[in-house]
């Protein structure tokens, strides 16, 4: 099954590194966005593979106050 997410990505020293706002902890770099993209995806996937499975029951969220 293909799934689309939000690839968050900014330049950082030349490097190109990014998220998935979608899917937490999944975050990667690379040299250029083509290479991000690649390593972003296989990320995602080993994060999927080792992650144990939560149901929606699980999942809380909750909006914080952060200083800026």
């Amino acid at each position: 099954m293909r799934r689309h997410f939000t690839l968050e990505y900014w330049l950082d020293d030349g490097w190109h590194i990014g998220r998935l706002k979608e899917v937490p902890g999944v975050v990667s770099q690379g040299e250029t966005l083509s290479e991000l993209e690649k390593n972003i995806r296989d990320a995602c996937r080993l994060v999927r593979e080792n992650a144990p499975e939560l149901s929606a029951t699980e999942i809380q969220t909750k909006e914080i106050g952060i200083e800026v």
